[in-house]
């Protein structure tokens, strides 16, 4: 009867080394998932559209009309109370639009919120630009925008003709909103 030899036992080494590239492979499969989940898309003519069809209430109760921010450039933001990021940014938007009014800038933020949310977060940090309610419905203008995931903050440039040049998810900062707006002179 033969024996068959018994293979020499893996070394620590060894073991490390198979771990280390299984959670390498592991680390990199689960970037390029997370990657292709919050990657932004081209919104169609039919986005834009709807976005101009929009009729918004605003915290003082009053109906705005999209359509009537249209022929200058506009940098839509949606963002909500509960989103750090979001509050994060309002005061370098708010910035932003003080500064850049005067060369027919305008800034809109859109809340993905609650009317009574919204009104208590102004109190406490007022901005010079219109801010609309749209709602947990708002997310289905968020992603025909070409925002899949539904991340916030995200912020659309429309430029004079009402068409999207620009588009993020996340918050902004202000050399990019500058960035942002040279681009468009």
């Amino acid at each position: 009867m033969t024996e068959t030899p018994t293979p020499p036992p893996e070394s620590p080494a060894a073991r490390r080394g198979v771990l280390v590239g299984a959670g390498l492979l592991a680390l990199l499969a689960g970037a390029g998932l997370a990657w292709r989940r919050y990657q932004l898309e081209a919104a169609s003519p039919e986005a834009t559209d709807l976005l101009w069809r929009q009729e918004v209430l605003t915290p003082g109760g009053a109906k705005l009309p999209l359509v009537s921010l249209r022929g200058r450039p506009l940098l839509v933001n949606f963002w909500a109370t509960w989103c750090p990021p979001c509050v994060k940014e309002m005061p370098e938007l708010d910035a932003f639009a003080k500064a850049h009014s005067a060369e027919g800038w305008q800034v809109l933020g859109l809340a993905l919120d609650q009317l009574d949310a919204v009104k208590q977060f102004l109190t406490q940090t007022p901005v010079s630009f219109p801010i609309g309610i749209v709602g947990v419905e708002g997310l289905n203008l968020v992603r025909a925008l070409g925002n899949p995931s539904g991340g916030l903050p995200f912020s659309v440039l429309l430029n004079g003709s009402g068409q999207i040049v620009q588009q993020k998810m996340g918050a902004t900062t202000a050399s990019e909103l500058s960035q942002w707006a040279a681009a468009i002179r």
